[in-house]
């Protein structure tokens, strides 16, 4: 159950980020074409007012459709026209004035020869192949030359389109730390209490209960959770006695010999968390301030990374559920404030001036409003091959973090 919470809770800000580009884009005047719940293909999805809502077989995320991403080309056109105008060369002419008409960027030209294209290519006996390919350029082309077409919008509305996913990641990392300050946020020292005890671990075999509290390791006072950890973490794999208190009885527990998880040598308890409210103003300040060291932690993580000397500080997906499920099972304040990190980090994340990421689309927007002229998708593709390859990197050290840190030392 744990780590159906986690996942569904990553999820769940992946989640938010698209829907913040969804309602920004509807306020500014630009509508979205589909908006779902993981990627397609999809489970089940409804149309409503011209826009596909829907929940996809691949739960990795959200997707947000916006129309005209990019300046339509002629040579998108005739690339996805090609198997048409093999099957029917009459095709042709209306094909080329469309061509013809992008190629001069006249969007009014475009907008005036679209609809024959379209009926002669209905009207048209093709395959069921090219002619899905032929309405698939037909509708790129009807999109990208239409009013609410994102390249075609003021740099202000498209800016704001695509700040508005992080700004919603940022906004969720905020409301999670305020609401675990004003609520109870757990101190920096946890308590020798135990608040639950991992099956099939040496805790487990022992007869280790919630809520004993530990007061001894080996005969070894522990009057702090620091402590306990220390001393268990020293045995290295060596047998461990534990002294608690029950039920105003001391008990002795053990020994058992310690087990090598998640980069660590445990017995399998999680100890209490202590728990400490903060007045509303109080909490805000907090919060503001988690969010900042966020902020600059991201950044000397980046800038390490660049200078080869950052990669253990990366963390994948694998490690974020891991921590996340950790934390979950100390307290829920605890796993909110892992979610609230997430997030905020999602959102810096996304701001890195890389295309496909928002941040490159920040980037790209910038250019073309000094250029006074959009770039071609194929601009776009090429500087996104290397965006694409610099994130797979990134992301192929953190999972290979998450492993080596499962394995003994």
């Amino acid at each position: 159950m744990i780590w159906v919470v986690v996942i569904v809770g990553l999820l769940a800000l992946v989640f938010l980020h698209e829907l913040g580009h969804f309602t920004v884009a509807r306020l500014v005047g630009i509508k979205p074409r589909s908006f779902y719940i993981g990627f397609p293909p999809a489970i089940a999805k409804v149309r409503r007012n011209g826009i596909e809502y829907g929940i996809g077989a691949i739960p990795l995320g959200g997707l947000v459709r916006i129309p005209g991403m990019h300046r339509p080309s002629g040579r998108d056109l005739e690339a996805f026209a090609a198997p048409a105008l093999r099957e029917e060369p009459s095709l042709a002419p209306s094909l080329q004035r469309v061509r013809r008409a992008l190629d001069a960027e006249d969007v009014a030209g475009v907008r005036a020869a679209l609809p024959e294209l379209e009926r002669e290519l209905e009207a048209a006996s093709l395959s069921p192949a090219a002619r899905r390919s032929a309405r698939r350029a037909v509708r790129e082309v009807d999109e990208g030359s239409g009013e609410d077409a994102y390249w075609r919008q003021p740099t202000w509305k498209r800016l704001a389109v695509i700040a508005a996913g992080p700004a919603a990641n940022v906004l969720v990392a905020f409301v999670a730390f305020f609401a675990v300050y004003a609520t109870g946020a757990p101190s920096q020292h946890p308590s020798t209490e135990v608040a639950a005890v991992s099956a099939g671990t040496p805790a487990a075999a022992a007869g280790l209960e919630p809520g004993d509290r530990v007061v001894a390791v080996d005969g070894r006072p522990a009057p702090t959770f620091d402590t306990v950890s220390r001393l268990i973490r020293a045995s290295r794999g060596g047998p461990v006695t534990l002294t608690v208190r029950r039920d105003g009885r001391t008990v002795t527990l053990g020994p058992r010999r310690t087990i090598f998880r998640d980069g660590r040598w445990i017995w399998g308890f999680v100890p209490a968390a202590q728990l400490v409210s903060y007045p509303l103003g109080s909490s805000a300040r907090l919060a503001a301030g988690d969010c900042w060291q966020v902020v600059t932690g991201t950044a000397k993580a980046i800038a390490s990374l660049f200078g080869g000397r950052g990669e253990g500080q990366l963390t994948s997906t694998v490690g974020i559920v891991r921590i996340s499920a950790a934390a979950l099972e100390v307290s829920f304040a605890w796993y909110v404030q892992i979610v609230g990190f997430v997030s905020m980090s999602l959102a810096l994340l996304n701001l890195l001036p890389l295309l496909p990421l928002d941040g490159g689309h920040i980037l790209f927007s910038l250019i073309e409003a000094v250029r006074r002229r959009a770039l071609a998708r194929e601009v776009y593709e090429r500087v996104s091959v290397v965006g694409f390859a610099l994130i797979i990197l990134i992301w192929v050290i953190a999972l290979s973090n998450d492993f080596s840190a499962g394995a003994p030392r």
